[in-house]
């Protein structure tokens, strides 16, 4: 979203989809700039779809980006680079204790 956007205009941006519960525009936690991107939260899951209609539309005088929101997986993680998640076994190799 443009960068002066404030959560009213989303708001009424997003209102003609259904009642909206919160907006967030999420903001650099350093400078506190807004990062272009914000979550528009409905309370009707329907509501979803018809702001999915909005996707590449004109939002001040801007193309905009309309996705629905991710579900995290369990034990499914995009960072993922691999190798050994188990605990960590020390120095005694794969046994311990005394034998």
């Amino acid at each position: 979203v443009d960068y002066g956007s404030t959560a009213e205009e989303l708001e009424s941006h997003f209102n003609g989809c259904g009642p909206v519960n919160r907006v967030t525009i999420l903001c650099d936690k350093f400078t506190g700039h807004p990062k272009g991107y914000a979550y528009v939260e409905f309370a009707e899951k329907d509501s979803v779809k018809m702001a999915m209609a909005l996707d590449e539309t004109l939002y001040r005088g801007r193309l905009i980006k309309v996705l629905p929101k991710r579900t995290n997986l369990p034990g499914v993680s995009s960072t993922d680079r691999g190798g050994y998640r188990g605990r960590f076994r020390g120095r005694g190799g794969p046994s311990s204790g005394a034998g």
